[in-house]
């Protein structure tokens, strides 16, 4: 039986960053993965690093959010420069739209909301904003414009970040996932595999949505699938520079002229399907912000299935088992908290000191609730 450093449950964008931040450091790591790595949420997501909260209860995601956002390029720069692969990486900046019907009141709770988060944001008129944007509908209100947000191709990110880890000399096993913790007493010793079983100093749990069916794993991240139906458009009229924000509708521009349209936010278990009604919300609400899209190609449609908690908050951290790390649970949020995510992982195993808070997702928070209940 092989004995490596570290090993990690799940081949995401969120265990292969880890992986490949721990072999930075001379560790030997191993990935395992029940399919081909990196097509789960990773896959899905619409690339967006966005640090803004959708809501004044998201707030404890800010600090961490936006330390994220300040270690993307230098992460980007190593994943790109070691892999030989492009990420797609674009910071043009976002618009938060505003149509007709919203009260100058929530415009200004909004825009409150981003400055006292230290984000740059400005209030722009419609017609503003259509400057910026000129196929932007003319239903527009108002819109607030954050300048130094980016997004990326999450695809082409997280197979960059699978090569450079194994140019790193992490070692990934497609095929076969984790089952259930390795315990010995309070000690985590590694997993139990789909075959055989692997001993490690540390073992990371970071299989996303699928986290909570590794045996042992639930007490600490108790993870379910929010699936989301979304869409790549291309549209030979329309030529987005930003992304656009509505609510919980969003459209990404990517380099290659497309347009990812999404989303919906379903709790319908594992399923994946594509339905009718998520692709009609999707593309009335993709119109609605740009008219001309009423004449877009349909390229591609697909579902995904974001680990979400609780609290909807992530979950981070070790846990009551000597060995034990758990990085699951970001929800809308994967692709902003990677390289923090990876950084404050790496630090732990390292140091067993990390440089940003991440008290308020510790993984302990579940089990302790379930005790104090007398579960």
């Amino acid at each position: 039986m092989k004995h490596y450093d570290a090993v990690v449950a799940g081949g995401g964008i969120i265990g292969a960053s880890i992986a490949f931040e721990l072999a930075a450091e001379g560790l030997s790591v191993a990935v395992f993965d029940a399919q081909n790595p990196g097509r789960e949420a990773s896959w899905a997501s619409a690339g967006m690093i966005s640090p803004a909260p959708e809501s004044s209860e998201m707030a404890s995601l800010l600090p961490i959010g936006m330390a994220s956002v300040r270690l993307y390029p230098d992460f980007i720069r190593r994943v790109e420069e070691l892999s030989g692969k492009s990420v797609g990486y674009r910071k043009d900046g976002a618009l938060d739209l505003v149509l007709n019907g919203t009260g100058q009141n929530e415009i200004d709770e909004i825009l409150a909301l981003h400055q006292a988060a230290g984000l740059r944001a400005e209030a722009l008129s419609g017609p503003e904003a259509r400057e910026l944007e000129p196929a932007l509908t003319g239903e527009l209100r108002a819109a607030i414009h954050r300048p130094d947000e980016a997004s990326l191709d999450n695809r082409l990110l997280t197979e960059a970040t699978l090569e450079a880890a194994h140019r790193k000399g992490v070692e990934v096993f497609r095929g076969n996932g984790a089952k259930a913790l390795w315990t010995d007493g309070a000690k985590c010793k590694g997993l139990h595999l789909q075959n055989g079983r692997v001993e490690a100093r540390w073992t990371v749990i970071a299989a996303g949505c699928f986290s909570a069916r590794i045996e042992g794993v639930t007490p600490y991240a108790p993870v379910t699938p929010a699936k989301g139906q979304m869409m790549a458009l291309r549209c030979d009229s329309v030529n987005l520079k930003k992304d656009l924000w509505s609510g919980h509708m969003y459209l990404v521009p990517r380099n290659d002229g497309r347009i990812i349209a999404g989303s919906t936010v379903e709790y319908e278990g594992f399923d994946r399907n594509v339905t009718v009604a998520g692709m009609k919300k999707i593309l009335s609400g993709a119109i609605s912000l740009v008219p001309a899209l009423e004449s877009a190609r349909i390229e591609e449609t697909w579902a995904g299935l974001r680990p979400d908690s609780p609290d909807h908050l992530p979950i981070l951290g070790p846990t009551d088992l000597d060995g034990l790390l758990i990085a699951t649970g970001h929800f809308r949020s994967g692709i902003l908290l990677t390289p923090v995510t990876a950084r404050l992982i790496r630090e732990w195993v390292t140091t067993h000191r990390v440089s940003e808070d991440w008290s308020p997702f510790a993984p302990m928070r579940f089990l302790q609730a379930r005790q104090g209940r007398g579960a």
